[in-house]
């Protein structure tokens, strides 16, 4: 079934590891990965299979004191992924990590510049998912739907440029020096909140940017927060997906999920540990929650 389904297939979609899906989810779909890398102990390390990640592992690595870096994707990456799709007569659709957070969406739009010369008779549209982990995840999802049900690569491109800030994303953390050290909140907040138990509450804004929104006191308090969030931003829940990433905090997880099911409990619910790129930045013990919501939700203050 799915090599007939494949064989009608007139694009390609690929996104990156930052979207938080299972490796063979995304063969069973026809999505092709960009993969990312991480560093620790002078190493390169990819992660080519997220169901082979020891989400546990990494990230108690971590609150050992091993400090995890990333860096920038070469366009390089983007064109290996892409050339031999483009080669074969498909066009391609990348889905991918919010520029806002990082700089290798503009490497995928390099790469894609010099492919369009090389390959003028295809298309290549690319899709800034203003988004992370699975709010990137779903957008991925999403368009494999819409290829599914015979959209276009230009339809398909326009909605989800469109749908993509419908896309709520709010975030807390366990310990906010992982925020410190890569500039997302100040060294005298960092101090002030490890001390007092400060819990930030985070987001993504209309640009894709990371941004605190509230403060709370403990964590019980800002995981009801983030589920007050959700009652009041999301929109035909009973119909949609929504996702949950956690840093090795599963029991978070849960007690997150036990809230979201109280008013509004959502079709479905992928619930997965943060991979590793977007988790060195978070940290353990980082909790995020994302779904289709309401557009108040990215520009909202409060």
């Amino acid at each position: 079934m799915l090599d007939e389904r494949r064989f009608c297939i007139l694009y390609e979609i690929f996104t990156d590891t930052a979207a938080n899906l299972d490796c063979s989810l995304l063969e069973e779909l026809g999505v092709g990965l960009i993969p990312f890398s991480f560093y620790y102990n002078g190493e390169e390390h990819r992660v080519t299979s997220l169901e082979q990640f020891d989400g546990h592992a990494y990230y108690d690595m971590i609150r050992a004191g091993t400090e995890v870096t990333t860096s920038l994707v070469d366009p390089q990456r983007y064109i290996d992924g892409f050339t031999p799709v483009l080669q074969q007569g498909h066009d391609v659709l990348f889905v991918g990590m919010s520029s806002g957070i990082s700089g290798s969406y503009a490497s995928a739009e390099v790469a894609a510049a010099t492919l369009r010369e090389e390959f003028p008779e295809r298309k290549i549209r690319l899709v800034d998912t203003l988004s992370a982990s699975l709010a990137e995840g779903l957008q991925v999802l999403k368009a494999v739907e819409g290829r599914a049900e015979g959209v276009d690569i230009d339809t398909m491109a326009d909605r989800l440029l469109e749908s993509r800030h419908n896309m709520c994303q709010v975030f807390t953390v366990d310990n906010l020096k992982y925020l410190k050290r890569t500039g997302r909140i100040s060294n005298l907040k960092a101090a002030v909140g490890t001390v007092l138990q400060i819990k930030p509450l985070l987001k993504g804004d209309p640009e894709g940017k990371i941004v605190c929104f509230a403060q709370v006191r403990g964590r019980k308090k800002s995981i009801e927060m983030m589920a007050e969030q959700y009652d009041r931003y999301v929109e035909n829940a009973e119909c949609e997906t929504i996702g949950i990433a956690h840093g090795d905090c599963p029991e978070d997880a849960e007690a997150l999920i036990a809230l979201l099911n109280r008013n509004h409990p959502p079709k479905n619910i992928i619930n997965a540990c943060y991979e590793p790129m977007t988790g060195a930045h978070v940290g353990p013990g980082a909790l995020a929650l994302f779904f289709y919501g309401k557009k108040e939700f990215r520009p909202a203050t409060k």
